[in-house]
């Protein structure tokens, strides 16, 4: 049974009459086509409705779809080769992160993501898209990797943040996310960035830092979780809604503050509803922007990028 959340119940009690419409014609034979096509228009009407005017906790909720297309469906979708590379050479695999050489279009690249699973076992297996420092650690080897043989990288984020357990800093979390931002700043070949569904602390950045960054049409990116901001703030999560509008988080909140360099629109009803036409969005956009970022020298990727994420933000003394 396809999963729906409280805001979207007005479209499931359409559907749910036009199916019974439709049974009732099967049955009697009755021409019901007239009364077919008013729940068809009002459905419609429904759907540009509500998916156009959503809340931030609206977007945090479709960016945790189940059904909604992870870094390994865009992987299958967009790349005509695809070889896998695993292991930090120094711990372990880190399996929430995924990475490795592929072909988009015919243009070679390194493409790296999180991971989070489809169903309780192979969430248990990714860690539920959490990442180690051994992942931070694995993607940072990637991506030093396409720069020795002067290949792009592009990067899916989509985590509830770094995994917050006590091994994974005694391991040095901190330290090997940090890392990763220095070493992206300045890697020397073109960086894209796509936050595909949630976009999460630290856990995101790590492989945030690009050329370009954009958001899917219903993802978030922030600081901290609207849950977690609920539980500092008021001690409790029943104000995650409340916190959700206050962190600004969404796509069109980032882009307005120049955090982002574009949004992807999604198809109606959220990327899980046309995986194939999100897929060739996403790829598309990649191929748009690698036309024009490998044109430029390697010195001015990294001036350009650095002057990008240095005017971020306002300070005022």
């Amino acid at each position: 049974m396809e999963t729906t959340f409280d805001f979207e119940k007005p479209i499931a009690d359409l559907q749910l009459q036009i199916e019974k419409v439709r049974q009732v014609a099967d049955k009697t034979k009755v021409d019901m086509s007239a009364t077919l096509t008013e729940l068809q228009d009002k459905l419609e009407k429904t759907k540009h409705q509500i998916y156009s005017n959503m809340t931030g906790w609206q977007k945090v909720q479709m960016s945790r779809h189940p059904d909604r297309p992870q870094t390994l469906d865009y992987v299958s979708q967009i790349c005509e080769q695809f070889i896998e590379l695993h292991g930090d050479r120094n711990v372990k695999d880190d399996k929430a992160i995924v990475g490795g050489f592929a072909t988009i279009g015919g243009q070679p690249v390194m493409i790296i993501g999180h991971q989070k699973g489809k169903n309780t076992k192979e969430r248990q297996f990714r860690n539920f898209g959490m990442a180690n420092p051994e992942g931070y650690r694995k993607a940072l080897r990637l991506m030093k990797l396409a720069e020795k043989f002067n290949k792009p990288v592009i990067t899916l984020i989509d985590t509830m943040g770094a995994y917050p357990g006590i091994e994974a800093e005694e391991r040095g979390q901190g330290e090997a996310i940090a890392r990763n931002l220095l070493e992206m700043a300045v890697l020397k070949v073109p960086i894209i960035c796509i936050v595909i569904g949630e976009g999460a602390s630290g856990g995101a950045l790590g492989i945030g830092v690009g050329d370009k960054v954009y958001m899917l049409e219903h993802t978030w990116y922030s600081v901290i979780s609207p849950e977690s901001c609920s539980s500092i703030l008021w001690r409790s999560w029943d104000y995650k809604e409340r916190a959700a509008e206050a962190l600004k988080l969404t796509a069109a909140d980032m882009l307005n503050n120049g955090l982002i360099d574009g949004i992807i629109p999604e198809p109606l009803g959220g990327a899980h509803h046309n995986p194939a036409e999100i897929a060739e969005s996403v790829k598309q956009q990649v191929l748009a922007d690698l036309a024009i970022l490998q044109k430029k020298p390697a010195g001015q990727l990294v001036s350009e990028r650095i002057d990008k994420f240095s005017k971020m933000g306002v300070v005022i003394e």
